[in-house]
């Protein structure tokens, strides 16, 4: 399976009749496939019905089993913690599927079970996320990339793999392939997040604010995270203000089972916690991001992004066409970092891709 097949099969949850430009040798075609896969996630999911308590999910890895890689509980060691790891179908190369900030792996719950028809494909939490431990060191995108090595490497998910990474998973998945780029065969970034984005859109500030005026909000959310933290702690009550501020909204593509083991996990300090660590690491990991950027040469890299924004209530349209246009060149430059590197719109779509 190769890099367009990984792209058809990420779009064609959304637009199943969208054709989509093929390259010829037989990785780019995975790849595609997998992008497909994303654009093409429409319907419900329902298939993890019957997920009622926590115990940690954990699929034969690609149709192997590691018995001795696990704790017993279904769970992969990674520096004396243990990580949830999701594995589905055979073959190779290994997608690997990396989540926004937040999410657990049933976010990849609807392209998933598609890429294993064709490939092995794998999803995993982060720490602090989902069935995984605690986190016990910041969650920058350094420490993130060294979680995920040493997980494929306790699992025996042997590379080379194609990595998919959506928002700040995207940030993740390129410092992974600049580090080990001997390891990557191909990548799909999923509306990535832009590491200088706060950057260029305090310089587009029609107020013309000050750096420190324009970023003030970052003290509060920090706050904000504190607070979370600490109703964690005493315990999160549903239906409460700082429960609605803390924890996402049911995902109505999910059953209520699916929902209610999230609801759970994010009640957790541990994944309190973890987001707020996140919100904290962010200028650690555009430090690192930046000074590990290298060129990828021939390697597929398919650059998919969501459509443009319209404006907010009281937002110029000329200021939201600016910044629609900077998302647009970051995707060109990401894009241009490869000799085979393509930009695919996703119509219709939102930040939430897949």
């Amino acid at each position: 399976m190769g890099i367009e097949d990984v792209d058809q099969q990420m779009q064609g949850a959304i637009a199943s009749s969208a054709s989509v430009t093929r390259l010829t040798c037989r990785l780019s075609r995975l790849s595609d496939r997998v992008a497909n896969r994303l654009r093409a996630s429409t319907s419900a999911v329902d298939s993890l019905d019957g997920i009622d308590d926590d115990r940690p999910i954990l699929i034969a890895a690609c149709g192997r089993t590691h018995a001795e890689s696990l704790d017993g509980q279904g769970r992969h060691h990674a520096p004396q913690r243990r990580l949830n790891l999701y594995c589905l179908g055979e073959g190779t190369p290994t997608v690997i599927l990396e989540s926004v900030s937040g999410d657990n792996n049933s976010a990849w719950a609807r392209v998933q079970p598609a890429i294993a028809a064709h490939t092995c494909v794998c999803s995993y939490d982060r720490a602090g996320i989902g069935f995984s431990d605690p986190a016990r060191r910041p969650s920058d995108s350094a420490n993130a990339v060294d979680d995920l090595h040493r997980l494929l490497h306790a699992a025996a998910i042997k590379p080379p793999y194609i990595l998919v990474g959506h928002s700040l998973g995207g940030m993740h998945v390129r410092l992974y392939a600049d580090l080990h780029f001997d390891e990557i065969t191909g990548m799909v970034l999923v509306d990535s997040k832009d590491e200088a984005w706060d950057e260029k859109t305090w310089r587009l500030d029609p107020q013309q604010r000050t750096h420190e005026q324009f970023f003030a909000w970052v003290p509060e959310v920090r706050e904000q995270h504190r607070a979370c933290v600490e109703a964690a702690q005493t315990g999160l009550v549903k239906g409460s203000k700082i429960y609605e501020t803390c924890v996402y909204p049911d995902d109505p593509l999910f059953s209520a089972a699916i929902n209610a083991v999230n609801d759970r996990h994010q009640m957790s300090v541990a994944y309190q916690q973890e987001d707020a660590s996140d919100g904290d690491s962010i200028e650690a990991s555009v430090g690192e991001v930046i000074a590990a950027r290298r060129w990828y040469g021939e390697l597929p890299l398919i650059v998919l992004t969501s459509s443009p924004v319209g404006p907010h209530p009281n937002e110029m349209q000329a200021h939201r066409d600016a910044l629609n246009r900077l998302h647009a060149v970051f995707s060109d430059q990401i894009a241009a970092l490869s000799k085979r590197g393509v930009v695919r719109p996703v119509p219709d779509s939102t930040h939430e891709i897949q």
